[in-house]
């Protein structure tokens, strides 16, 4: 005899398959980053050894150990990013636009000036930049201004404004320090959380092409990012001038071969690449590890890409599905500003390569970002879904 399932049963059985495909999706997300962190710290401690003995550390170790202490916090962060309601970001979206505005400022004022950019603050022992901030302010304030006017993104206007001003305000603020590339960064993320909202494709692309043509014109706007520029475009750049950076990382990654030169045996570490454990660490692993290497850290980037996607596409609401979104894409183009900088398929940047690069805020960041799509997915599983938005 057949027996039939209460209609209870059956929502309590699925809520339990979709409880348990969120934690398997979960760890499809971390699986990756922590490999990615791992292979970081590895890096790190072949890339900064020369660079603390030349800087006069008494222990080689010392950016190493830096790193080390930066991930366990960063690790603290992902926890409390998890355990966060998501939905609570949504409420506090002007405060913590506020406090970034506030960050940035403070920046401009009483930060320490590094290579002729102010964008740190140094409080103590402890470095913080303001910008990392910054990011997820942005991605929260869109977020929740365009789920609030979803049912009026059929106008231009209301979706003209909410972009031009967040992105107006804290891009400027970051020009001003300068900081072109995190302006850039935050442009992408901003563009990404717009896409998946309830707003117009003509729209998206009207904004993307005011978007293009003001970077290009802040491209050029000052001379070192028009060098920088030049020498990308330039078939025969100054390889000891404007194009020293790029000829270096290429010549890192070439000495590398198919199976690199063996882990702690890179050559570039040796005051031939500039910022060998921070913007260009792609190139150490490149030449330590070789193409095979190289070719393992993209796809775990590939790989965190597409569980973020699948994160913000099962998302129950639409400020989950574009928080999520806006946070794959910050950490997805991060890298790929990053990696392509480093191969010379797009100009340098001086963007940090995310979980692997040396920086505190930059890995607490990112991490915390981790935390908060755990989060998006754990959640989604235990709400019904709400119609809006674009998946």
């Amino acid at each position: 005899m057949a027996t039939s399932v209460t209609p209870i049963s059956e929502a309590r059985s699925f809520a339990t398959r979709r409880e348990v495909r969120s934690g398997r999706i979960s760890v499809l997300l971390l699986l990756p980053v922590v490999v990615l962190l791992i292979i970081g710290l590895g890096a790190l401690l072949s890339a900064s050894s020369v660079l603390a003995i030349r800087e006069g550390f008494d222990d080689n170790l010392y950016y190493f150990k830096r790193q080390v202490l930066f991930a366990a916090i960063g690790l603290v962060c992902l926890i409390v990013g998890a355990r966060i309601p998501y939905r609570w970001y949504q409420r506090a979206a002007v405060p913590i636009f506020v406090v970034a505005v506030a960050g940035l400022i403070a920046t401009l004022i009483f930060g320490d000036v590094r290579g002729g950019a102010q964008r740190w603050i140094e409080l103590g022992p402890v470095t913080i930049q303001a910008s990392e901030f910054a990011k997820f302010a942005v991605v929260v304030m869109l977020a929740a201004v365009l789920t609030r006017k979803s049912s009026y993104l059929g106008s231009f206007g209301h979706v003209f404004w909410p972009v031009a001003a967040t992105l107006g305000l804290i891009g400027g603020l970051l020009m001003l320090q300068p900081d072109f590339g995190t302006t850039v960064l935050v442009s992408a993320s901003a563009l990404a959380v717009l896409f998946a909202s309830s707003a117009r494709i003509r729209d998206i692309l009207a904004l993307s092409t005011l978007g293009l043509v003001a970077g290009g014109l802040l491209a050029v706007a000052e001379p070192y990012r028009l060098e920088r520029l030049t020498a990308f475009l330039d078939a025969n750049p100054d390889v000891l001038g404007d194009g020293y950076h790029a000829h270096q990382s290429l010549v890192a990654l070439g000495t590398g071969g198919w199976f690199g030169v063996g882990l702690g045996a890179s050559r570039a570490r040796w005051s031939f690449l500039p910022n060998a454990h921070s913007d260009f660490i792609f190139s150490i692993i490149g030449e330590e590890t070789g193409l095979a290497g190289s070719l393992a850290v993209i796809a775990l980037f590939i790989v965190m890409a597409v569980v973020g996607i699948a994160i913000a596409y099962r998302a129950q609401d639409s400020f989950g599905r574009l928080l999520a979104t806006g946070l794959v894409a910050w950490l997805t183009f991060q890298a790929l500003v990053n990696i392509g900088g480093v191969v010379k398929v797009l100009p340098i940047t001086g963007v940090p390569l995310p979980f692997v690069s040396a920086g505190g805020s930059a890995m607490m960041a990112n991490l915390f970002v981790v935390g908060v799509l755990i989060n998006v997915a754990r959640l989604s599983a235990k709400a019904p879904p709400e119609a809006g938005g674009r998946r």
